[in-house]
């Protein structure tokens, strides 16, 4: 698929907003609203064609967010909806969302829309300017706890230092054009991370900033397990440096256990034996835990691997409207 550029880019694209969504029966109403507000004006203004549309994706939701879905797409050709077979997670519900889009571009949203919709217009003109991935970038973390922001920026930093190339702040929040898409579902693995996964693309992109809100109503599909969650799929998912942390460790561990035998050897035969068991037991003990802990990161990957041997579709469509 060849790249468009910015000459070529003089029609009007087709947009599809994707938005995943779980259990969100409590702001559906809200987000409708605002995003069908947001498509009539820019259709109005000629900045999307007539054929741009939201698509809502119901991830498995135990209330009643598949029956608005539904009512709300019969009641306006502006609204489709998909709906999942059983509850698969954000990260799989929004690329059963992204394998389902046929328009010239489509720009991924949470339904809570704490991310700013008034970003979407810049986003498309940043299309227009012959960019293929457009990020939402939010500006600055003032609003989040301490606590929150401090694992925020811990986990890029850990991110950065495994060689994982994610922008920085950036959420699920992006557009994307028609040739990015396309490559994108190209990726066949299991495991999907995908903020790590757009950038390997190498695609041109670019970058708006925004100030993100306070969520209107409903919980956050984000917990601090799930966040903590999250960080070790994509970790596990797209870089083999933690494998490598522990060789190194290992030898480390090794080089020192010789150091130490050697000079327990050279004390004994100056007759003098180290008293106690104290240090002894809190050495096999340590090592007994970073002989787990190291197990636990390789069973990690075992588990991956096992899961990606067998092939299974990452997802099934019940039904769409």
């Amino acid at each position: 698929m060849q790249a468009i550029s910015p000459q070529q880019r003089g029609n009007i694209p087709s947009l599809t907003i994707v938005v995943p969504c779980y259990n969100e029966e409590e702001v559906f109403s809200f987000c409708l609203s605002e995003l069908k507000s947001l498509l009539e004006n820019s259709i109005q203004a000629k900045k999307i064609s007539a054929q741009s549309h939201i698509l809502f994706v119901d991830d498995g939701s135990r209330d009643g967010t598949w029956s608005l879905i539904e009512q709300a797409a019969q009641a306006d050709n502006l609204v489709h909806g998909v709906k999942l077979s059983r509850n698969r997670g954000h990260q799989i519900a929004l690329m059963a969302g992204l394998s389902c889009v046929d328009t010239d571009i489509c720009v991924s949203i949470d339904a809570d829309l704490q991310d700013d919709i008034g970003c979407i217009p810049q986003m498309v003109e940043k299309y227009m300017e012959g960019n293929e991935i457009v990020y939402g970038v939010r500006a600055d973390r003032s609003s989040d706890s301490f606590f929150k922001r401090w694992t925020a920026n811990s986990f890029y930093k850990l991110m950065e230092t495994m060689g994982i190339q994610q922008v920085a702040n950036h959420a699920d929040f992006r557009l994307l054009s028609r040739r990015a898409l396309h490559s994108l579902l190209q990726f066949e693995e299991q495991n999907i991370y995908l903020r790590g996964m757009v950038p390997l693309l190498g695609y041109k992109t670019a970058q708006v900033f925004y100030a993100r809100k306070e969520r209107l109503a409903g919980e956050s599909k984000y917990p601090f397990y799930k966040m903590l969650s999250l960080a070790i799929e994509g970790i596990t998912s797209l870089t083999i440096k933690p494998l490598r942390f522990i060789s190194i460790l290992g030898a480390v561990t090794c080089f020192f256990s010789i150091i130490i035998s050697i000079l327990v050897i050279i004390q004994r035969f100056n007759g003098y034996v180290f008293p106690g068991w104290a240090s002894v037991e809190i050495s096999i003990f340590f090592l007994g835990g970073v002989q787990l802990l190291c197990l636990g990161v390789i069973g990690e990957y075992i588990g991956k691997i096992y899961m990606e041997t067998k092939h299974r579709p990452k997802f099934f469509i019940q039904e769409k409207i």
